[in-house]
């Protein structure tokens, strides 16, 4: 029998994510998952910069910033009929080096510690599990499955068994079972919980059946005529399809529509050659390295996420069409918020009713993510195409007129979304000592800097290469501000009582003084505004609070 505090069941971003989170912490886990290894096809492509700050936060943003494509590859996405005939629309975006360059510089919605990076998951994944493993209190099994569970009143016992049953089951005793298995979750059925929200959309593109495609070529950018891009987005009446560079160089990956009365599941490797070629406009050498079909048109999520001692995350509890990227981020930051939870819990430090807030906060979290992506698939996916499309005539160019002002429009709602990337917020948690100043309106491509209780802490340059962020601690921070700094030993006093780390730092720029509009700040281990206010006269009441003690 094995013993551990927390089983994940599921080795995407969310489960290794939740494993460097309990990892650095302190807090054992076991993670299981039944894949041979991390991912081979290209999946979830784009991780935004939110995403960035936390793996900077847990020491691997550079490290994940320097796979994917090369650093001085473009990352602008554009619109055009087809690979090699007319670009429609374009948005010009910085490479991996200038983004490292850049975001010293920037401000307004901008002002971050990390700009986002195109990468696909197949790159992830592998250095979320090599950090996971660093930590001696994880057990990373892949090739292991999840065969069934009890639930007791104090623990579950789960069975536990290799994939090729080389041995017999594994009995694990745990306080707490995380699902981060998939859209298909054994987990989350288990709990009989049930997705809520749209499906089944049909759109010209992004709605209903696609045909996925990852291959490789080393001539498929000399057809393109047009400058180098990250994402191409072929629109014409034949077939709507987005091309991704996965390496900069020879791998992409590609996804079709499959029209109505095509039986793209018993599609072959021509079959995806021909589907490919629709796309480029000419025959192209391609080695196809796998391909399957796929359904977009889901805006999904859980209006539960846990059951007593019971956790989902990820694609169990919420869906997304990949427009925006905003599926594999969101699960990223499920594990964030559940991770110091569990430990938290786990050590003592707060009451088993604190895990009830992570539904609480990551389900409204969920539901705003998709419906943003929502609204970005239903911009791309249902302006229609005439049969004149391509033609060289003056319908023709008038509809591609058209079509340029459009998509010119779209891929800057899109894909320019600080508002969605750092304008998420838990307002109505009640461990968050919210006040009566309203947050800024969220808005997807506008994010306002805000230190109100309950959002990302607003971000803030000490030095050419020092973050703001750099300087928080792993666990809780209080951040002290002003040329006079105030008293905190209240703060100290109850961080002590309740065995909590709290690491105080005082930065007396008066910029960031007027960035945070108080004194003391308290900010929560995944990075969110707990408490702001001018002294520390209720520094033990605020502790309990925020530690979930009151609830």
């Amino acid at each position: 029998m094995i013993e551990t505090p927390v089983l994940i069941v599921g080795g995407g971003p969310s489960g290794l994510m939740l494993a460097n989170e309990l990892g650095v912490r302190g807090t054992k886990a076991l993670l299981v998952d039944a894949k041979p290894s991390t991912a081979f096809n290209p999946q979830a492509n784009a991780t935004q910069a939110r995403t960035m700050e936390h793996f900077r936060r847990l020491g691997f943003a550079n490290e994940i910033r320097q796979l994917g494509l090369p650093p001085d590859h473009p990352t602008d996405i554009a619109y055009l009929t087809r690979l090699s005939t007319y670009e429609l629309a374009r948005l010009s975006l910085p490479t991996s080096a200038q983004a490292a360059m850049n975001v010293r510089n920037m401000s307004g919605s901008w002002s971050a510690a990390e700009l986002p990076h195109r990468i696909s998951q197949k790159y992830v994944e592998p250095v979320l599990k090599k950090h996971a493993e660093k930590w001696s209190t994880n057990e990373i099994r892949f090739a292991w499955k999840l065969n069934r569970y009890e639930r007791f009143s104090d623990h579950i016992k789960a069975w536990i068994q290799p994939i090729d049953q080389s041995s017999d089951e594994v009995l694990v005793k745990t306080q707490y079972l995380i699902g981060s298995d998939g859209a298909r979750s054994q987990v989350r059925q288990s709990l009989g919980i049930s997705y809520v929200g749209a499906t089944g959309i049909k759109r010209g593109f992004m709605g209903g059946q696609m045909f996925a495609v990852y291959f490789k070529s080393s001539t498929l950018y000399s057809k393109i005529p047009h400058q180098r891009c990250w994402m191409y987005v072929t629109v014409n009446a034949q077939r709507r399809s987005l091309l991704l560079s996965v390496n900069g160089s020879d791998e992409f990956a590609f996804h079709a529509a499959i029209h109505e009365g095509e039986s793209a599941d018993k599609w072959t490797k021509e079959d995806a050659y021909s589907v490919l070629t629709q796309a480029v406009g000419c025959d192209v050498d391609a080695e196809i390295l796998s391909y399957l079909t796929w359904t977009a048109g889901h805006s999904l999520y859980t209006e539960k996420m846990s059951d007593d001692r019971v956790f989902i995350m990820g694609d169990a509890a919420h869906l997304f069409t990949p427009t925006g990227g905003l599926g594999y981020n969101t699960a990223v930051e499920d594990a964030v918020n559940l991770g110091w939870k569990l430990a938290s819990v786990i050590n003592g430090s707060s009451p088993p009713k604190l895990l009830d807030t992570y539904t609480l906060e990551r389900s409204p979290i969920a539901k705003r993510n998709t419906s943003y992506a929502k609204r970005f698939a239903d911009s791309v996916g249902l302006f229609e195409i005439s049969d004149d499309f391509e033609l060289d005539t003056p319908k023709g160019k008038s509809d591609r007129e058209k079509a340029s002002e459009h998509f010119n429009a779209h891929v800057r709602l899109e894909f320019n979304i600080p508002g969605v990337t750092f304008g998420g917020r838990y307002d109505a948690s009640p461990i968050i000592l919210r006040e009566d100043a309203p947050p800024p309106p969220d808005e997807p491509n506008v994010y306002t800097p805000f230190a109100g209780p309950g959002g990302r802490p607003p971000h803030f340059w000490l030095g050419e290469q020092l973050s703001i962020y750099d300087t928080f601690g792993e666990n809780w921070t209080l951040l002290v501000t002003g040329l006079a700094p105030k008293g905190h030993k209240a703060f100290i006093e109850a961080a002590n009582d309740h065995k909590i780390d709290l690491k105080i730092i005082h930065h007396a720029q008066p910029e960031l003084e007027e960035l945070y509009e108080a004194p003391l700040i308290l900010i929560r281990p995944d990075q969110i505004v707990a408490w702001r206010g001018q002294d520390d006269k209720d520094a033990h009441d605020v502790i309990k609070s925020v530690l979930g003690w009151k609830l």
